[in-house]
């Protein structure tokens, strides 16, 4: 049985409800263009909204991230990673969370006390000591020796300002060497594998701190890391959860894995992640924006990393990968095996566009050192970001035509660009418990109501295809052969309008999966939600729609709508931006 197996037994014996793992894209979340933690879409239960499935909840989360992307080629970094968690919403809190962590790690996974040391918060000025998990440890045997004290590691808040709290974080000694007596958190032997986080305050505006009334628990285990640990591996990627995509990337290349690691780890990680994006529900596709941008950055650097094995890039090496990653994840993930032939033939495409712009980069390179001069920054960079060309290669055409590269001057580039990228995406990375505002919880609910007047207005065939809500204006993507006429979106606008004018109460009920769409009401992505669902309905059915909310409780909180614009999303989809304005 693999860890994920163990893991959710374990917390289902101890009274936790299994759900299904989100989408790797979230839905109306401008925080971040993927889930990067476990508890990201249980965000509105954690913060007061009921769950369906109650108080005790466990899963493994599919999560993406890519702000370790330059990393990946280490022995530890990947973009695509397993999340496994249980969380309290309410209900059980530090002592049974320690409890079932240590007898987890212990007793099921058999990981002897001496090899575990733990990490509690040290405490400050206005938050005191966390001297609860502190004696919990001690009396589970953890010596004092072995549980360090910290601040800045040991305290966890989203953002500025909401729900926070001490965490305490479980370390395993993954060295041969002796265990050392005392603990040092500095020192990179020991090895994080599991974190308890206790939502246990709250932080205002002006920096007071109190206690919420209502506590949380979030525990966070990553499935590589700890699989790695346990298999005695110092390489994730020379773990059972790689050895199959590994080694067929060493039949495909004719080569070994030692000496090579860097560029087969990228290969085997990136189309790993592109494999699940591809797959996911929302439907992504290569592009220059958003998620397409991180799905073609992915492929195509696994194409470049193929050409380094000498791979020959037009047979068929990535769909053999692709069918073997299928394979080994569709058991836990439905969308992958519905979705195969979706996810075979967008890394053929992307392949065959990307060999394209390949050639005429070659051409621009000779363009560019036809005058016999050296290569400077600037241009290395260009060949990079225009077409994909990896500095490594630049030098290497150079070096045969006796020509230098500034490869400093790139680099300046380089990091220039790297710059720009993360102040443009700040937002789209940061997660936590920082969004669902006041506004952004009255768009839900307008995205509801807009959904309702195009089946009036355009017709029934009209479902929701994605939308994505900011504190300064919802976006609502939908199903539509045409562009939108003027009187189509005066009359859509006019009707929500009509609809938020008289008052309709926001009902909120909970009901299996089968009633709520037997019932008539509407979702998105209907294999995302699990057996039990919440759904929302406006006025006398109005609008129907399953939802994870949040949402406001009458149409008359929502202020005054308004169309700011109506566009092409993709082929049969249209995009419609709106604001909600004070009355």
């Amino acid at each position: 049985m693999n860890l994920k197996d163990l893991y959710i037994n374990f917390m289902v014996s101890k009274g936790h409800k299994q759900i299904p793992s989100a989408p790797v894209v979230p839905e109306n979340d401008p925080s971040v263009l993927f889930n990067t933690a476990g508890m990201q879409p249980l965000i509105p239960y954690l913060m007061g909204a009921k769950h369906p499935y109650g108080t005790r909840l466990t899963d493994y989360q599919k999560c993406v991230r890519t702000n370790d992307l330059d990393n990946i080629g280490d022995t530890y970094h990947h973009t695509f990673f397993e999340m496994l968690g249980n969380w309290s919403l309410g209900d059980y809190f530090k002592d049974e969370a320690i409890s079932w962590s240590f007898e987890f790690l212990t007793e099921v996974l058999e990981i002897p006390v001496e090899k575990l040391a733990v990490t509690v918060f040290a405490g400050t000025d206005t938050i005191p000591f966390d001297e609860t998990s502190y004696n919990k440890w001690l009396s589970l045997g953890i010596p004092e020796s072995r549980i360090a004290k910290t601040v800045d590691d040991n305290f966890w808040i989203a953002g500025e300002t909401g729900p926070c709290g001490p965490d305490s974080e479980m370390f395993y000694w993954r060295s041969e060497d002796p265990i050392p007596e005392v603990f040092d958190t500095e020192d990179n032997r020991w090895v994080e594998i599991w974190n308890d986080v206790f939502m246990q305050f709250e932080k205002h505006a002006d920096g007071s701190i109190t206690e919420l009334p209502a506590k949380n628990v979030d525990t966070g285990m990553g499935v590589e890391r700890t699989t790695a640990i346990l298999e005695g591996k110092m390489d994730n990627y020379e773990s059972s959860i790689w050895t199959p995509v590994i080694n067929l990337i060493e039949n495909i290349s004719g080569l070994s894995y030692y000496g090579n690691e860097k560029s087969m780890r990228i290969i085997a990680d990136h189309l790993r992640t592109a494999v699940f994006i591809l797959a996911d529900p929302a439907g992504i596709k290569p592009s220059n924006t958003d998620q397409g941008y991180i799905l073609r950055r992915l492929i195509r650097r696994a194409i470049r990393h193929a050409k380094n094995l000498g791979i020959d890039i037009n047979s068929d090496w990535e769909q053999q990968i692709a069918t073997c990653l299928l394979d080994m994840y569709e058991v836990y993930y439905a969308e992958l095996k519905t979705n195969r032939q979706v996810v075979l033939d967008g890394l053929s495409n992307e392949k065959v566009k990307f060999n394209r712009t390949l050639e005429k980069g070659l051409r621009e390179f000779e363009k560019t050192t036809r005058d016999g001069k050296d290569i400077d920054g600037e241009t290395a960079f260009h060949l990079f970001d225009t077409y994909g060309f990896p500095l490594e290669l630049t030098v290497e055409l150079a070096s045969e035509k006796g020509l230098k590269v500034d490869e400093e001057g790139y680099e300046v580039k380089f990091r220039e660009h790297q710059e720009k990228s993360r102040t443009a995406s700040q937002g789209k990375f940061k997660g936590g418990l920082a969004g669902n505002s006041e506004i952004e919880t009255k768009y839900h609910t307008a995205t509801h109501l807009l959904n309702a007047a195009l089946k009036v207005v355009v017709g029934p065939d009209v479902h929701q295809k994605g939308s994505n809500i900011t504190e300064e204006r919802m976006r609502f993507d939908f199903s539509c052969d045409h562009k939108l006429s003027d009187e189509e979106k005066q009359q859509a606008e006019a009707l929500v309008n009509q609809w938020i004018s008289e008052g309709l109460d926001v009902v909120v009920e909970e009901m299996s999966k089968e009633e709520a769409i037997s019932s008539g009401a509407e979702c998105q992505f209907i294999e995302k939600y699990p057996d039990q669902v919440t759904v929302y309905t406006i006025g006398n059915n109005i609008s129907k729609e399953l939802c994870g909310g949040p949402h406001v409780k009458n149409t008359s909180e929502l202020g005054h709508f308004v169309i700011k614009k109506e566009e092409a999303s993709s082929a049969g989809v249209r995009r419609i931006k709106a604001i909600l304005e004070d009355k």
